[in-house]
């Protein structure tokens, strides 16, 4: 039976919906979707702005920075983890075996490294996002199963959900157990659900007397899932009526593994983080405590939403520990190994490579830092700034260790184990590769990334004259929202063009001024593209992924260029004889700026139509004569 949901009479019109056009269950999909979106911004957000036209300098410089008693707390902790680690653990025999020997795990738990992000007062470490970071990099240099291991864990798995949205009770009966070693786990995935929600099939049935829920359904690439003690798993709840309409209702609940009913029927493996513990779970009448609930019914899409978001900040920690370890191996290699009279890296070939490497790692370090640092001090809305981070840190990854490997050669390719067993260095980058091509997957793949924050930089625009979008307004709704949009944007729109010809000085960015200079252009020019696009495609705009994927780079690249021009002059501050951080910036922002005049030159200069055509025609199935001339699959 579905439950009654009262409507606000006050937005029965105002629906800023980016509503979709399509069959009914892409439409129930998005109504899901948005219903689990934050709706407002607390605080102020600096990637949210810049899709309107403003930047604002002074949410990121000077660049924020970690305070010297928690910078010690966290140098304290590193060096006792990684003396341990590096004594206890062997990645190559993770790599073998598939498996963290268990006193490693149990050694960790005894460091307290589960309870990183678990609050002081409930017997945790309290870490600070910045140090929860420092932590991961280092680990994720070292032996990147073992990262995930410790990431999957807390930054998705119970203990963030539970410190942003448990009850009090809730907390005390289960924070303290990560103190003694438990593990948890995050189950959202189904076999036929990935970023579909409104599809999810596992479901919760509330007992006659109400005391439980019954589950029942299946849970797919559950990371930890295998070897987890506690875990948070989504499930569809009773549907609500809304707006006439029945709703789907996703819930969120603490699940204790060792209930009844629980089976972990495979374990996942992958092409690489060999150590992974990942698994699909079935679930068969599996009694939930009712007070296990987390939240509130239908309120579990959300709170996966708020805690991805949050989780999204350790993976460019994770991915810029692994670029750093490229970024030692390619110098040491390039400058040692000689080709046609001198090291391979000062031949251009190689040179292009290491300058990309260098400079583009130390953009990664600016963005986590900057992220960390903002989620530390709750000044900053980072919804849109932790996506920017993530969508920017997992690709530049992947260019990174790629180029890492065409540097090595033949020896990149080259399994660790093989080379040490020849008796050279047993550098790991097929490793790497391997490991790390996850990243542009997992929490958000970079199409979904995309989608999210084209969905972020178009709201403000939706608020204005989302009644003109929707096709279901009525003639009033629209003629309102027309009277509104008019108002605003024949102010708002010239303003771009205005303020795009007097940009202001910035003095104390030194050589790289002319980079925020050019931040600040630009940024009007987004906006533009943004609402000209919207203004021209209207409802369709949802579906042309290739311009909204340009705007969205251009974007990501004015996102980088900020912080790491300002972390650059951080920095310099402190060590002001070091002058290699400037030219670090200087030359990112100079190939981003390529980046984003190529973007905005194929906004008009394209091939986006003869692509879909020409998809279509492979999907009908009209060119299955290429495919001739192989053994089939």
């Amino acid at each position: 039976m579905a439950q009654q949901l009262e409507e606000d009479p006050a937005t029965k019109n105002d629906t800023p919906e980016f509503v979709s056009t399509g069959n009914a269950k892409a439409q129930q999909a998005m109504e899901v979707a948005e219903e689990a979106r934050q709706k407002d911004y607390a605080n102020p957000s600096f990637g949210g702005q810049l899709f309107m036209g403003r930047f604002s300098p002074t949410l990121m410089h000077p660049f924020p920075k970690q305070s010297e008693e928690d910078k010690r707390i966290g140098d304290v902790f590193i060096v006792k983890l990684m003396d341990f680690l590096k004594a206890n653990l062997d990645p190559e025999e993770v790599e073998r075996t598939h498996e963290i020997p268990k006193y490693v795990i149990k050694g960790m738990a005894e460091l307290g490294v589960f309870a990183m992000k678990v609050p002081k007062e409930y017997d945790g470490l309290g870490f600070s996002q910045v140090n929860y970071n420092r932590v991961v990099m280092q680990v994720s240099s070292y032996c990147a199963s073992t990262a995930v291991l410790i990431s999957a864990h807390q930054s998705i798995g119970v203990p963030q959900p539970l410190k942003m949205f448990g009850t009090e009770k809730q907390k005390r009966q289960f924070f303290p157990r990560f103190r003694q070693g438990s593990i948890s786990a995050f189950a959202l995935t189904e076999p036929n659900v990935g970023s579909d929600p409104a599809e999810m099939s596992a479901e919760a049935v509330l007992s006659d007397d109400g005391s439980h829920y019954i589950l029942n359904g299946e849970k797919l690439w559950c990371t930890n899932g295998t070897i987890a003690d506690i875990i948070v798993v989504m499930a569809k709840t009773a549907p609500k009526i809304v707006r006439g309409k029945e709703r789907k209702q996703i819930s969120a609940f603490i699940l204790e593994m060792n209930t009844p009913g629980i089976e972990v029927i495979h374990r996942c493996e992958f092409m690489g983080l060999k150590g992974i513990y990942n698994g699909a779970i079935r679930f068969t009448n599996v009694k939930i405590p009712r007070e296990n609930l987390l939240d509130a019914e239908g309120r579990g899409l959300a709170l996966a939403l708020a805690t991805i978001n949050v989780g999204r900040l350790t993976l460019p920690a994770a991915c810029t520990g692994a670029c750093k370890l490229c970024l030692s191996i390619a110098r040491q290699w390039s400058s040692s190994r000689i080709q046609w009279g001198k090291p391979i890296g000062l031949h251009e070939a190689g040179s292009e490579k290491i300058a990309y490497i260098a400079a583009t790692t130390f953009a990664m370090e600016a963005v986590t830092w900057l992220t960390a640092t903002w989620s530390d001090e709750g000044k900053v809305d980072i919804r849109i700034e932790a996506a920017m981070a993530k969508l920017f840190c997992t690709e530049a990854l992947w260019k990174i260790v790629d180029m890492t490997m065409q540097l090595r050669g033949g020896r990149g390719y080259e399994t660790s184990a093989s080379l040490k067993a020849r008796g050279e260095p047993a550098l790991p980058v097929e490793r790497i590769m391997r490991d790390c091509r996850i990243n542009m997957i997992l929490e958000g793949s970079s199409e979904i990334m995309k989608l999210f924050l084209a969905r972020e930089a178009m709201d403000p625009h939706l608020k204005q004259a989302g009644a003109l979008l929707n096709p279901r307004s009525s003639i009033g709704a629209r003629l309102s929202a027309a009277s509104k949009a008019f108002g605003h944007y024949s102010l708002w729109y010239p303003k771009q063009w205005f303020d795009e010809m007097s940009v202001s000085n910035y003095r104390e960015m030194g050589d790289l001024e002319e980079h925020y200079q050019f931040i600040e252009r630009t940024s009007h020019r987004l906006a533009r593209k943004l609402f000209s696009s919207m203004a021209r495609y209207q409802q369709r705009l949802e579906s042309k992924q290739m311009l909204l994927s340009r705007l969205i780079d251009v974007g990501v690249d004015l996102f980088v260029m900020s912080a790491v021009c300002s972390y650059a002059i951080a920095r310099i501050k402190e060590a002001p004889f070091d002058k290699s951080p400037i030219a670090l910036a200087d030359y990112f922002c100079r190939e981003a700026r390529q980046r984003i005049a190529a973007r905005f030159d194929s906004l008009g200069k394209n091939n986006d139509k003869l692509a879909n055509e020409l998809a279509k025609q492979v999907l009908d199935n009209k060119m299955t004569w290429l495919e001739q001339g192989i053994v089939q699959v």
